[in-house]
């Protein structure tokens, strides 16, 4: 079992939490004219470090807050993202 620490409600089991994915990523400002390997590098092609991770977490059976954290992607340890 995981503890996300969620920001408004505190720590609480990763049951309740949606994964978001890597944070950071920024959507492309023409999506419309990106050719078709472009857009499977953008939809499909994420860091996969092993170590430390910034990811974004939803917060469904809580508060329903969108946040980001820091999760070892090894131990699964989570800490707040700075």
């Amino acid at each position: 079992m995981m503890l996300i620490d969620c920001p408004f409600c505190g720590p609480r089991d990763e049951n309740e939490f949606h994964y978001g994915g890597q944070a950071g990523i920024a959507y492309p400002e023409a999506p419309g004219e990106l050719s078709d390997a472009e857009w499977a590098e953008y939809v499909f092609m994420r860091d996969n470090p092993r170590g430390w991770f910034r990811e974004r977490w939803f917060h469904g059976l809580g508060c329903r807050t969108w946040f980001t954290v820091e999760r070892h992607t090894v131990t699964h340890e989570i800490r707040k993202a700075p």
